[in-house]
Parts: C-alpha cells; sequence; structure tokens
C-alpha cells in the first residue's frame, strides 16, 4: 500500500469497488493497492464490510473502497445490510468501478441501472478475463448500453494498466483545502458510533454557551459548529452529524461503515482529528485504520477514550495502556481520558487540542534548527550504505501544518531508513511536536554549471 505525500489540505478522490459476490473485487483491490489487505475466497460474500486503502496510480494518489458482494433484488437481511453499505459507498464516491465477470445476471442488470442513476463518473470491468480468447465473454456487458468495457485479469494483472489509467482520467480536478489560521482551526471528531462523538460535542457547547454560525458541513451527514472559549475560535467538524432518531437508517451496519467515509472526508478538512472511543472497548481495529488515514495525510491526532467515569482506576490504566499498544505505529499521539456524561478531563482534552495545535502550526527558525543538526551529526553521523558514506549539510523546515523539513545531503538514496527515523526522534526530542506527524525528506545539493 502507498502511503499520501506529505501536504496539507489535500483531499483524495474516492474510488469504489461494486458489484456481486464472487466477481474478484477483493481480488481487484489487492491488486490496486499492490498488497493482499482483503481475504481472498472463493466462497461467495466473504466481504461483508468494506475495506480502505490509500493507493496511486501514475502519480495521483487516491482512497480505494472495497464493497461487499451487491445483490440489490435479493431478500436475505445480511444482503440488504450489504446493499446498505454499497449504496453509502456509491454516494460518497468520486468513481465507481463496477465488476462483473462473464456470466450476467439479472441482478448485473439492475445494479447498472441503479449506478446509471448515482450520476458518477462509472467504469465497467469484465474481470476474469485471463487471456485474449476470454476478452469476447466480456462483450456481453455491452447489451447493458454500457459505452466501454475493460477485460481484465485481477489474478494476473492483465488489462490493469488500461483501467488504472481510466480512473485517473475520472478523478475530478485536485481539491485544495485553504491554508488554515490559528484562529478558524478545524478539528475533526470521528470515531465508531456510540462511542460519545455528538455527547462531546455537545459538552463543549453546553461549557462555553457560545453557539455561534452552526451550518451545513461540505461533508455528507457532517456538521461543522464554531465554539469560542474565551479568545479562541474553534470550527468543530462532528461526523455523526447530530441527526435526529427517525433520520438513521435501521442498518446499524450500514451507518457504522458510512461512518468511516465521514471521517476520511472529515479528516482531511481538519487540522487536528480527534478519535473518540469508548474507553472500556478500546481502539478497535477500524479505529487503528483512520489512525492510520490521518497519519498519512498529515493530520495532527488526538485520542480521547470516552466514558471513563464507568471504569475503575485500574480499568482506566488498562484501557490507556492497551490503546497506546494498538496505536504503537504513532507513539508521538497523546491519549486523553474523559467523560462527556460528567465533563470530566473535558478541560484537559481543549488543553490539549491547544497543545497539539500549537505544534502543527509551529517554524523552527533555520538557524536554531542547524545548531540542533550539527549536535546531532557530532552525536550520531549517518552510517555508510552500499560502499557509501552520505554527507549531511544542512536541514530547513520547509512547510508547516503539518512540518515539513528538508535535509540537502551529498547522496540522499544513502541515507538508511533507520537513520532517518532516527532524525524525526531527534527533532521530537528537542523540539516536541506532540501529536503531529513529521515529514523528513533527503535531497541532493543542486549543481551550478560553468557557462
Amino acid at each position: 500500500m502507498t502511503t499520501v505525500p506529505a501536504g496539507a489540505g489535500l483531499r483524495l478522490p474516492l474510488v469504489a469497488l461494486v458489484g456481486r459476490p464472487n466477481v474478484g473485487k477483493s481480488t481487484l483491490f489487492n491488486r490496486l493497492i499492490r498488497s493482499r489487505a482483503a481475504i481472498v475466497h472463493d466462497e461467495p460474500g466473504v466481504t461483508r464490510d468494506r475495506h480502505y486503502a490509500d493507493t496511486t496510480a501514475f502519480g495521483r494518489p487516491y482512497t480505494l473502497v472495497d464493497t461487499g458482494g451487491f445483490d440489490p433484488e435479493s431478500d436475505d437481511r445480511m444482503k440488504n445490510e450489504i446493499a446498505a453499505h454499497v449504496r453509502s459507498a456509491i454516494a460518497e464516491a468520486d468513481v465507481i468501478v463496477f465488476v462483473t465477470d462473464s456470466s450476467l445476471t439479472s441482478g448485473d442488470r439492475t445494479a447498472v441501472a441503479l449506478l446509471r442513476g448515482a450520476n458518477k463518473p462509472t467504469l465497467f470491468v469484465s474481470n476474469k478475463a485471463d487471456t485474449k480468447e476470454r476478452d469476447a465473454d466480456a462483450m456481453d456487458l455491452y447489451r447493458l448500453g454500457v459505452e466501454h468495457v475493460f477485460p481484465v485479469s485481477a489474478l494476473h494483472g492483465r488489462g490493469m494498466g488500461e483501467l488504472e489509467s481510466a480512473i485517473v482520467k475520472a478523478f475530478p480536478p485536485p481539491d485544495l483545502a485553504p491554508k488554515r489560521t490559528p484562529d478558524d482551526a478545524r478539528i475533526a471528531i470521528v470515531g465508531k458510533p456510540n462511542a460519545g462523538k455528538s455527547s462531546l460535542l455537545n459538552r463543549l457547547l453546553g461549557e462555553d454557551r457560545m453557539l455561534v454560525d452552526p451550518e451545513p458541513g461540505t461533508t455528507r451527514d457532517a456538521i461543522d459548529t464554531r465554539v469560542k472559549r474565551g479568545d479562541k475560535s474553534y470550527v468543530f467538524i462532528d461526523t455523526a452529524g447530530i441527526r435526529k432518531k427517525d433520520r438513521v437508517t435501521k442498518a446499524a451496519d450500514a451507518i457504522e461503515s458510512m461512518s468511516v467515509l465521514q471521517a476520511i472526508r472529515a479528516i482531511e478538512r481538519a487540522d487536528v482529528a480527534v478519535l473518540v472511543c469508548d474507553a472500556k472497548e478500546g481502539v478497535a481495529e477500524q479505529d487503528a485504520k483512520i489512525v492510520g488515514l490521518a497519519e498519512d495525510r498529515g493530520r495532527a491526532l488526538i485520542i480521547a477514550l470516552n466514558k471513563s467515569d464507568l471504569l475503575s482506576t485500574e480499568e482506566l490504566k488498562s484501557a490507556e495502556e492497551r490503546a497506546r499498544d494498538k496505536i504503537s505505529f504513532v507513539p508521538f499521539v497523546p491519549v486523553v481520558l474523559l467523560s462527556a456524561k460528567t465533563g470530566r478531563g473535558v478541560g484537559a482534552l481543549v488543553k490539549t487540542v491547544d497543545s497539539v495545535l500549537l505544534a502543527y502550526t509551529k517554524r523552527i527558525p533555520t538557524g536554531e534548527l542547524n545548531r540542533f543538526f550539527e549536535e546531532v551529526l557530532a552525536t550520531r553521523p549517518p552510517p555508510t550504505m552500499g560502499g557509501r558514506a552520505p554527507r549531511l549539510f544542512y536541514i530547513t523546515q520547509a512547510e508547516a501544518s503539518p512540518p515539513l523539513f528538508v535535509v540537502i545531503a551529498s547522496a540522499p538514496q544513502a541515507v538508511h531508513f533507520s537513520y532517518q527515523r532516527f532524525v524525526v526522534n531527534q527533532i521530537r526530542k528537542r523540539f516536541g511536536f506532540e501529536g503531529v506527524p513529521l515529514r523528513v525528506t533527503y535531497r541532493g545539493r543542486r549543481r551550478v554549471g560553468r557557462k
């Protein structure tokens, strides 16, 4: 899987794979992300929930969603819930990839009609075309009025280049969010349903009594709420949408799966993501994946363990340890224990948000940064790699929000990844940056040629 390049405010296109069970969507998902993240099995319906991953095609990053087997004509309860997942993915997606195989069904016809109504760029793929002779089987799709069919073999990689090229061409224009100032800090409250996201926001509003300008967000079913605390102003993005109960679908699984897409979109619009988890349940796999997506996008992060009033002191200690173990890949992220119900710990959360925002926008003067860097090099110079000993000349901070540092070196490619990690850790040790992903890139010196 490919991580997203550092950059503040980049909104990645979202591509959804849709199709009936056992046509090879998960295999295609794995092929496109160049990993084996999705479970692949011959038994229909193995993928019941959705999988998400960031990947790239021809240098363009995007988010890929693998949905469960879609059968719009089925009366089965489980399949109906899967259909609810798929419909929410279609609603959020920028590009839809409809996957089938050589044997068209009436369900395929119904699905194609549904996709036409979605009014989204849609690519039609006939999978399992393992040889040129099998390409003729893909022609059946044209009987459904499809303009172009992509015969591919997700298992063997046939036709993937043409498909990826078409996916990229269907992307909307790059969407870059404007740079945020500290006075316009955006905080995304994300997490699973029933973790207490809306309760936390309501607690923040109740303490201040200064609700200003509630407005619909650009993210589906999310609400932006401006909150003032003293002389500071925040825009909180509540991905639960604070919807009335009669507006919430009865398919709980569909709500949970939709919350992931809401979280992705909210994170892309935010400076800081606060992941709210039930302290008793802890940080789940889905929560950890959201943390990874936020880290890839360079967003500041805080873990809020809610409902701490229901646990004893020993249980709270254990809950925090489990949470830190689950997010061990981002050890710089702070964990805050709180109770939205009683208000305990909410003040500490706001202080942590302020601290993380300060780190997110921090700029280190070049002189101070290089004095520190000289100490690092004197203590531990870069090791020899491939017979070459790279020289590191100086370091500068190229960007803030999120912080990006550039090291000028004689042989950038010869700087071992372990030493790169060491430099990041030393920057954190000296300058803090709690809760903030750091990017350090290595570049060669420009050589000025003689006239």
